[in-house]
């Protein structure tokens, strides 16, 4: 009678980086509108916030003139506080801004949480990245590769749970 001995396989131990970096994108149905990333160790402040919003609307004007001409654009953000200043509704007011308000407690609603930034994350996982510019031209890459027909995608799926978010008044819904 013979014995043989399996090794069990070894699995490596994740460390999480200690570099972070914060990107800030705007999108719609045709792709991305303008992203940014935040310089390191900014705080994301109604300041910032407003300086950001001056940048998204030249972008919207330079990447969907159909859009910007016809004054058709709506812009969809959560709650944070930053977003809902005083500072930051009178930005979006003085430059007629329409603002599709985030449901309360439906973080499940925003495009970049429930598709984008999942998405970025499988798509990166399992590379491991030198340096902050590393990970920025490594996001911008996969960003710019993602296919139409996935932004697409993306807004029929957030028009859904905008319907579930209705018919169920606002009440938290787990999944699709």
């Amino acid at each position: 009678m013979e014995t043989f001995i399996i090794p069990v396989p070894k699995k490596a131990l994740q460390v999480r980086s200690n570099v972070k970096v914060l990107l800030t994108i705007f999108l719609n149905s045709r792709g991305v509108v303008h992203h940014e990333y935040a310089p390191q160790d900014q705080t994301v402040s109604k300041e910032y916030c407003e300086g950001l919003l001056c940048r998204l609307r030249n972008a919207v004007r330079r990447k969907r003139p159909d859009l910007w001409a016809a004054e058709t654009w709506q812009l969809h953000h959560d709650n944070a506080p930053a977003h809902s200043s005083h500072l930051i509704q009178g930005f979006l007011a003085k430059h007629n801004i329409p603002l599709i308000s985030q449901a309360p407690y439906s973080p499940d609603i925003a495009p970049c949480d429930f598709w984008l930034f999942p998405k970025l994350k499988m798509q990166l996982k399992v590379t491991r990245f030198e340096s902050r510019e590393d990970i920025m031209r490594n996001v911008t890459a996969q960003l710019y590769m993602m296919p139409q027909e996935a932004f697409q995608k993306c807004f029929q799926q957030w028009q859904d749970r905008w319907k579930n978010c209705v018919n169920y008044q606002g009440d938290y819904v787990e999944g699709d």
